[in-house]
């Protein structure tokens, strides 16, 4: 495959491709207009210097271009999260954990990427640095027609965009309610949300301490798998289960509400394909999934927690933050001591229930979002457009966050037909799945492929 990470080392191993010139495809990609507004920095330097030395180089990652999300520390460059409050803070000392971890995988850091400012929406907008395009990887083409580009999702944004385009192999990037997820289903790649203390979060600029997710995004599951292994220091073991030895579910409600016709008819499709297959799929009512909205009525995590961090910066800079932005993190102000305190215990409770309802299933499939990409238009920055943003970033948001309250791990696949809008399908469990969900990944995806 053209894009594929492992396929492109071992070619490099082989001396059937040269690493410089694959890193300078690479820049090529990121410096095209498929790119534009994707990096917020570019490091062809880093990116040379990394593929100077990776022929005969046995590490994993060696030469091959990373991009960092700019929630992340790297030594000698400021970490801006998307902002302008941000933006001239002193350099970084040291690479954040995840990216100290790729560096010594031998990966060449092509650049930071952009995001949603404080990675605070799954939308993928930026009125600071505008907002990249979404780009079809299944397709290799913007998705929907010329000069009607459509949002990206987020927050991880910039990183989808860098990957789905080829300008990059992973795409490094966070995930507190669907930030590597969501982006990855609307751009046609594979996004891993691991169960978040699998992957130290030292170095990565907080939006809630208690759902934020270090995790990654590339074009396949087994590149999913390295990106991983690499990322969380443990190696991920190979299932030798067929797909008839999984028992699966589908949920019925909540997850399947409010889907377009092109999800309908891509996730039906997909189910269709891995029951022709042999998967074992069975129809559940989740209940425990309706309690979600009362349990979040306070707020939820992410505001309380953000405004925590942001108070001091806010009452200085707020006028310089995006007003959506601003927007949620000010909820988070008027949430009482109490009631924080009851939300993580009433949490706990939920995820144990949550736990025994799913006992003797391997994953639950859903769709990752209920809707495809709406036009970057529809949701552009603008008091006017901001009541069809929320709606947007609610339903955009609203399965994926599921799994991240469940503190639970979960992929998303691309299951779209060629000509079709991308859509993504999710398989997810509880905490401590991960390795269960990627060896499953490794069979679904071949089933879900359109050629």
């Amino acid at each position: 495959m053209k894009f594929d990470l492992i396929a492109t080392r071992q070619a490099i191993l082989s001396g059937e491709k040269q690493a410089q010139a694959v890193a300078q495809a690479c820049l090529a990609v990121a410096q095209s207009p498929a790119c534009e507004h994707v990096f917020t920095q570019l490091t062809p330097d880093s990116l040379l210097r990394a593929a100077a030395q990776a022929q005969g180089n046995a590490k994993p990652l060696a030469g091959l271009a990373v991009s960092i999300k700019d929630l992340f520390d790297v030594q000698g460059q400021s970490t801006a999260a998307g902002s302008l409050v941000l933006q001239n803070s002193l350099p970084a000392q040291q690479d954040a954990a995840a990216v100290a971890r790729l560096r010594a995988a031998g990966a060449g850091l092509i650049g930071r990427t952009n995001m949603v400012e404080f990675a605070f929406s799954g939308v993928g907008t930026n009125p600071h640095h505008g907002t990249p395009a979404a780009w079809d990887a299944q397709s290799d083409r913007a998705v929907g027609p010329p000069g009607q580009p459509h949002v990206p999702g987020g927050s991880s944004s910039g990183a989808a965009v860098s990957v789905a385009s080829g300008a990059a192999f992973i795409g490094l990037g966070s995930d507190t309610g669907g930030s590597i997820r969501v982006p990855a289903a609307l751009n046609g790649i594979v996004g891993f949300k691991n169960t978040a203390r699998r992957v130290p979060t030292h170095g990565a600029i907080p939006l809630s301490t208690t759902l934020d997710t270090i995790c990654a995004m590339t074009r396949t599951v087994r590149d999913t798998i390295l990106a991983h292994e690499i990322l969380s220091a443990r190696a991920v073991p190979r299932g030798l289960r067929p797909l008839q030895g999984y028992r699966l579910a589908v949920v019925q409600n909540l997850m399947q509400n409010d889907m377009d016709n092109n999800v309908t008819q891509a996730f039906e499709r997909s189910l269709n394909a891995l029951r022709t297959a042999g998967a074992r799929i069975d129809e559940i009512a989740l209940t425990e999934l309706n309690e979600l909205a009362p349990m979040m009525s306070t707020g939820g995590f992410s505001p309380a927690e953000g405004f925590a961090w942001h108070r001091e910066l806010l009452g200085r800079d707020a006028e310089r933050y995006d007003p959506r932005v601003a927007h949620r993190l000010l909820r988070g102000a008027s949430m009482k001591a109490h009631e924080y305190m009851d939300l993580v215990q009433v949490r706990q409770q939920w995820i144990r229930r949550v736990e025994t309802a799913l006992v003797g299933y391997d994953a639950v499939l859903s769709p990752t979002t209920p809707i495809t990409a709406p036009k970057i238009s529809e949701v552009a920055p603008g008091p006017e457009r901001d009541a069809e943003f929320f709606r947007v970033n609610s339903l955009l948001l609203r399965n994926t966050s599921a799994v991240n309250t469940l503190d639970g791990c979960g992929i998303s696949l691309p299951c779209h037909a060629p000509g079709e809008l991308p859509v993504g399908l999710m398989a997810w469990h509880a905490a401590m799945h991960d390795d269960t969900i990627l060896q499953l990944a490794l069979l679904l995806e071949p089933l879900l492929q359109h050629h």
